[in-house]
């Protein structure tokens, strides 16, 4: 059973087009990588534009959904676990815009030997945010294929932790390096690696608004 009526229809147009940008920016996020490790500049910066404006945009379209629910008293009884979707997701779109925008001010060296494992970590973190998106469009759909979108996000979400783990680990076993250095590209596996872990936390969100609407 599907969360919307007809006489909601135009809010689930909305939902969906607040997905599309959250999916969009983690994809321009995942281009905007490839750019600073290819130390393409115009084209890093063109990114960094875009992802600016999707968060922007999201913002202003979660309030607009956020206020149509309250004022017309829309899907009570799953309002709360709606609006805290929308929120949670819409964290994660505001941390892959977070992450792109500290890698253009601190502009972190990030040695030659590291760049295919940076990809690796990136493609993997917003696989993570691409099921999870597919898991919150399934919720308001066909609630029987959340539960592989979940399990897909966590598969993801554990990747990246390995990746990230062996980006650590060369990093730290490597002594021509020197400790702030280290420390400096830790900064942003971690960071990369945390859009996977905030995807992952939505799906745990989600997954208890599919126990309240069937027990």
């Amino acid at each position: 059973m599907a969360v919307f009526e007809k006489k909601t229809k135009k809010l689930e147009l909305q939902i969906d087009e607040f997905l599309d940008k959250v999916l969009n920016g983690a994809l321009v996020f995942k281009q905007g990588m490839k750019y600073y490790l290819m130390k393409q500049t115009d084209l890093f910066q063109e990114r960094l534009k875009e992802i600016d404006t999707m968060e922007n945009d999201a913002d202003t379209l979660r309030r607009t959904i956020e206020t149509k629910l309250y004022m017309h008293t829309l899907i009570p009884e799953h309002r709360g676990d709606v609006l805290g979707i929308l929120e949670s997701s819409d964290k994660v779109l505001n941390k892959t815009q977070e992450t792109l925008y500290q890698f253009d001010v601190e502009a972190p060296e990030i040695m030659p030997e590291l760049e295919t494992l940076f990809l690796e970590l990136t493609d993997v973190s917003i696989s993570a945010v691409e099921s999870m998106v597919s898991a919150i469009r399934a919720y308001f759909r066909d609630v029987n294929l959340v539960r592989d979108f979940i399990n897909k996000t966590i598969f993801f979400e554990k990747e990246s932790d390995k990746v990230s783990d062996k980006i650590k680990r060369m990093i730290f076993q490597n002594d021509a390096i020197d400790l702030a250095k280290k420390t400096h590209i830790r900064y942003y596996a971690y960071h990369i690696e945390s859009i996977a872990d905030m995807a992952e936390d939505v799906c745990d969100r989600l997954a208890i608004a599919v126990i309240k609407r069937y027990g």
